[in-house]
């Protein structure tokens, strides 16, 4: 058993599944952050009930999401000793500060916002929410200047063997993390609409007494999934130019590739320096979904007198079509990721010398260990939120009156 192997498959396995709770948690909170800014401007008690619904589903996500981001964080000083030893003055300080504004911030407005219901003025609450949102894409954009920094290596000096921060403000503009962060911002407003629209679709489907209710969360996730593919697309298409200059042996071979690789062998001796083909083959199935959930706008005119929902095959579509973007989402991660192969930090750190000086049954373990623990996170995340979204908008324990029983919830005639 190669180690090496054995660490690269663990981390791909524990970041890729964690990813899929990033792009749920960013998704919904911008659109809880609309539905609750709805309800206190209108004052309308659709759009609690709806910010009620749909909180409960976040908070869910939020939880188990938390846990599987520890597991990834661990992995650092575990599996890739290397990695932290050589680059982390430079690579931990981005993620320092995300574990403040994650763990700290964040967890703290989501704690206020959660218990705050009928406890604080409207206007204070909703702020809450705006904290919440605003520390959870300011918790996405460190992640990225830290992944943007091992794809394009900047403002840092070599001394003694060891890689030292000299330029915090190059990390900020590495020109792989512009469009980078714009591309999984625009990913996660896709899976959260994508994910209102199908729960609503489900709904209309079974014919449920809240019909007003999913119809307003049906247009609103339909609308959103439909304006995030073309922002997709457009941050996707934005980052070739980028990338290809900072990494040229990511696009297949050329002059300046060619030149870069016998740097690299002068350097670090003979090796395989061409990215393997998943990167390719990744690369191609995400622009062919991006494409094929571009069909999205022509599901819009179909609101129009509710004929959306009166035909029912769009309802179908939507509801069958959920996975896609949660697809989509691992291959362009798996994209940028191996398309950096061999390398760690490119150019600058190969795999094997990041890699932690284990035995290859101790990494088995590890390996067998948190894919098994983060499995059973993401199974249970889904059928709770399966659970709880089935469950209807009629009565969320989310936001419900301290001491009000069940039955004297709020009725869906109020939609």
């Amino acid at each position: 058993m190669d180690t090496l192997l054995l660490a690269r498959l663990q981390f791909a396995t524990t970041t890729s599944i964690h990813f899929l709770f990033v792009a749920v948690t960013l998704g919904l909170v911008t659109l809880l952050v609309g539905l609750q800014t709805a309800w206190v401007i209108t004052g309308n008690q659709k759009f609690e009930r709806l910010t009620r619904f749909w909180g409960q589903l976040y908070v869910i996500n939020y939880v188990l999401g938390i846990a599987t981001g520890i597991v990834v964080e661990f992995q650092f000083g575990l599996n890739w000793s290397g990695l932290s030893r050589y680059v982390g003055n430079v690579f931990g300080a981005p993620l320092a500060i995300e574990t403040l504004v994650a763990f700290f911030l964040e967890s703290t407005f989501l704690g206020m916002w959660i218990f705050g219901w009928h406890r604080m003025r409207r206007g204070v609450h909703l702020a809450l929410l705006y904290g919440v949102a605003l520390t959870a894409y300011a918790s996405a954009f460190w992640i990225m200047v830290a992944n943007s920094w091992l794809q394009n290596p900047v403002g840092y000096e070599l001394r003694d063997g060891v890689a030292h921060l000299t330029d915090f403000g190059a990390l900020l503009t590495n020109p792989s993390l512009g469009m980078a962060f714009g591309h999984v911002v625009s990913a996660s407003l896709l899976v959260g609409g994508m994910l209102m629209a199908a729960v609503s679709a489900w709904h209309l489907i079974r014919r449920t007494t809240d019909h007003a209710l999913f119809r307003t969360s049906l247009r609103i996730g339909l609308v959103t999934a439909a304006l995030a593919i073309s922002l997709v697309q457009g941050f996707g298409f934005a980052q070739f130019g980028p990338v290809g200059a900072v990494q040229p042996t990511k696009f297949g071979a050329g002059p300046e590739a060619d030149a870069l690789v016998a740097e690299w062998t002068t350097r670090f001796g003979a090796g395989d320096y061409t990215p393997p083909a998943l990167a390719s083959v990744g690369l191609g199935f995400m622009i062919l979904i991006g494409f094929g959930l571009g069909l999205l706008w022509l599901l819009l005119p179909l609101i129009w007198r509710d004929w959306i929902i009166r035909l029912r095959f769009p309802l179908w579509l939507l509801l069958l079509a959920l996975p896609v973007p949660f697809v989509a989402v691992i291959l362009g991660w798996i994209s940028r990721e191996v398309g950096r192969q061999p390398w760690v930090a490119y150019g600058l750190l190969p795999v094997d010398q990041a890699v932690s000086p284990v035995g290859a049954p101790v990494m088995l373990t590890s390996l067998i260990g948190f894919s098994l623990l983060l499995g059973t996170l993401a199974v249970t995340n889904w059928v709770l939120l399966a659970r709880h979204a089935a469950r209807g908008a009629h009565d969320p324990a989310l936001g419900r009156p301290p001491g009000e029983p069940a039955d004297l919830a709020p009725t869906p005639a109020l939609a």
